[in-house]
């Protein structure tokens, strides 16, 4: 009867009918309560642009700092970015001047020289880490002269100067080497080294006179050159 629930076997199933099985999703409501259905029709999304995401990442590479065509060349293909549409891309910020090497190596070369005293070799190695043509470094690098080059070499001594400890000739080799690291020549790097210690004091001079460094010099180039071609 229909005011009775159907009996089963166990007993009495007070439980709904079923609509269909329990895992099949149910249709999706509007705001009126609807059922909203999914547009066969509608035209699935576009992938995105290969070339927008390239551009993407180059400029937010350049948001942290300037960059070579060599650097950003790199962070796109790290990204799976292909070389063709890297190239366009690259291509046309090389037109609209965004990425300039020559303007990159000018600015490196003076700011790492006058912010950490690095000589021409050192930053010679940097910019060709950074892919800087060699042409183009070598013009960069010849803005800065073996005068300014000898100036600064001075000038880091004499600021180390100021809290070395220690007898004069490990202070004077400690200074050599830190010039050599900054990639100063040893001809330069030792005789910033003598001048420095010549002006700091008495017992400091005495040594400094004794010090051939013509000699040295030539013993560094010589251990400098073994070393290259053991390299």
């Amino acid at each position: 009867m229909a005011g009775r629930r159907a009996r089963t076997g166990r007993g009495w199933d007070a439980s709904p009918p079923r609509t269909g099985d329990a895992t099949t999703p149910r249709p999706r409501r509007g705001r009126r309560g609807r059922a909203e259905e999914a547009d066969p029709e509608a035209a699935p999304a576009p992938p995105r642009d290969e070339a927008e995401a390239a551009r993407e990442i180059c400029l937010r590479q350049l948001a942290v700092r300037p960059r070579t065509r060599a650097e950003l060349a790199g962070a796109l293909a790290k990204r799976g970015i292909s070389e063709e549409v890297a190239a366009q891309v690259l291509d046309r910020y090389d037109e609209v001047g965004i990425i300039d090497d020559a303007a990159f190596a000018r600015a490196w070369v003076t700011s790492r020289h006058a912010g950490r005293g690095l000589a021409r070799r050192a930053l010679a190695n940097e910019l060709r880490q950074r892919g800087v043509d060699g042409e183009v470094a070598s013009e960069a690098l010849g803005e800065l002269d073996e005068e300014t080059e000898a100036e600064t070499a001075r000038a880091l001594v004499e600021r180390k100067l100021r809290t070395a400890r220690g007898e004069p000739d490990a202070v004077f080799r400690r200074l050599v080497g830190m010039l050599a690291r900054k990639g100063y020549p040893p001809g330069v790097a030792i005789r910033a080294v003598k001048e420095a210690l010549a002006a700091q004091s008495a017992e400091a001079a005495e040594f400094a006179e004794h010090i051939d460094a013509d000699a040295l010099a030539e013993a560094e180039h010589e251990l400098d050159r073994d070393a290259r071609t053991l390299d």
